[in-house]
């Protein structure tokens, strides 16, 4: 039996790498913190470029890795 059998829930623990959010289908991709802003904003580096983004659910630093999430930091990942 798989993570996706037809008729069950998803095993929670199964690794999701390929899939993404089991909710919306987007992935956590990291991104770096380069400056915190007002109203729990952060502008952050990408890979792709810059954006904004919320930090209001992390206690994210500037030059802090982060794990995003549709437009939310929801990790602060170390090392």
């Amino acid at each position: 039996m798989t993570a996706t059998t037809p008729g069950r829930r998803p095993d929670p623990a199964a690794p999701h790498a390929e899939t993404g959010c089991l909710t919306c289908a987007d992935r956590a991709d990291p991104a770096t913190v380069l400056r915190l802003l007002p109203d729990g904003m952060a502008l952050v580096e990408t890979g792709a470029g810059t954006e904004v983004v919320s930090v209001a659910l992390v206690r994210a630093s500037v030059g802090d890795a982060v794990l995003l999430h549709a437009g939310e930091a929801i990790a602060v990942v170390t090392a």
